[in-house]
């Protein structure tokens, strides 16, 4: 089973329309029916999940949609292009208490900056769409063990993807270190390093 859609809950599918067009999110659809359903569909660079918003499809109230997650390997950087997007995201933070991520009515408990050590799924900042539905950014850089199936290694985009390499870099950088010597088969170090970290298993030796 595969998660295809979310529909989150707007007052004007015109408006959120030009917002999420802004961000560069990909738009999928805009299907008006003469009974006055209407579904448009994004869906943001890199996901396998996309969103839908339009009359008729939710009794949510709008705006009613919170800590929507956006995982991105490089949190500065997905900030600024949200930003040049027209987005108003907050300052990057970090957890001091359970689920101050999540809050949105203050900001307790939350402290500046990525986490200790940049430790993965614990740097976030949020934003939130014209209606108030709010979105999570989490920084991931390693996935939890089992999080991930091994024999399926996927990027999300060219950064993510760059990214992954230059961890791979810096980590085969030790690697050599360690050994002493060039490793003429890098390539492959690169690539069980890189299929290492997404699945959350012992890296190379």
């Amino acid at each position: 089973m595969k998660l295809e859609v979310v529909v989150i809950p707007v007052s004007d599918a015109d408006r959120a329309k030009t917002f999420y067009a802004g961000l560069g999110w990909r738009l999928d659809a805009d299907l008006p029916f003469d009974n006055g359903v209407r579904i448009v569909q994004f869906t943001p660079p890199g996901s396998a999940c996309s969103i839908q918003f339009g009359p008729g499809l939710t009794p949510a109230p709008p705006g009613s949609a919170h800590a929507l997650y956006l995982v991105v390997s490089d949190i500065e950087a997905a900030r600024a292009d949200l930003t040049a997007g027209g987005a108003r995201v907050s300052e990057i933070f970090h957890a001091d208490s359970a689920g101050a991520q999540f809050r949105t009515d203050n900001t307790s408990g939350r402290a500046a900056g990525p986490a200790p050590e940049n430790a993965t799924y614990r740097t976030f900042a949020t934003f939130e769409d014209p209606d108030g539905n709010s979105w999570l950014l989490q920084e991931v850089t390693a996935r939890l063990p089992g999080r991930v199936d091994a024999a399926v290694t996927s990027f999300g985009s060219a950064p993510d993807l760059v990214n992954a390499m230059r961890r791979a870099a810096a980590a085969h950088g030790e690697h050599e270190k360690r050994i002493g010597a060039a490793d003429p088969n890098w390539p492959d170090w690169y690539a069980e390093f890189m299929v290492s970290e997404q699945a959350g298993t012992e890296p190379p030796v």
